[in-house]
């Protein structure tokens, strides 16, 4: 939510209308306010934040709800996360593990 400098609730229109202008002004692509919040959410995730972290940032009620919609954006975190658990079971550094995975992706 925005805020006037009294306290006083800008109306949403506006607010996008705003981020519209002057991303134009800006020489920028047409772009959504909503949109920085799903790019956020994405960097985040990609980066190596935790579910729990991204979840209580975006507000939402649950991270199962915040998983199902962003972690399939980045195909990489699920291969990260593949990578590390091969690693974990077969007691390996991060190199082997990624070769065993491989192995077995393949």
């Amino acid at each position: 939510m925005f805020t006037q400098s009294d306290g006083d609730r800008l109306h949403p229109q506006h607010v996008s209308d705003q981020f519209l202008w002057l991303a134009y002004l800006a020489g920028l692509p047409p772009i959504r306010l909503h949109d920085l919040r799903h790019g956020a959410a994405s960097l985040m995730l990609a980066a190596g934040v935790e579910i729990k972290v991204v979840q209580e940032t975006l507000g939402h009620t649950s991270s199962a709800f915040t998983a199902d919609t962003y972690t399939s954006v980045f195909p990489q975190v699920a291969m990260a996360a593949a990578e590390k658990t091969a690693a974990l079971l077969l007691g390996d550094d991060d190199q082997e593990g990624r070769s065993a995975l491989r192995h077995l992706h393949a």
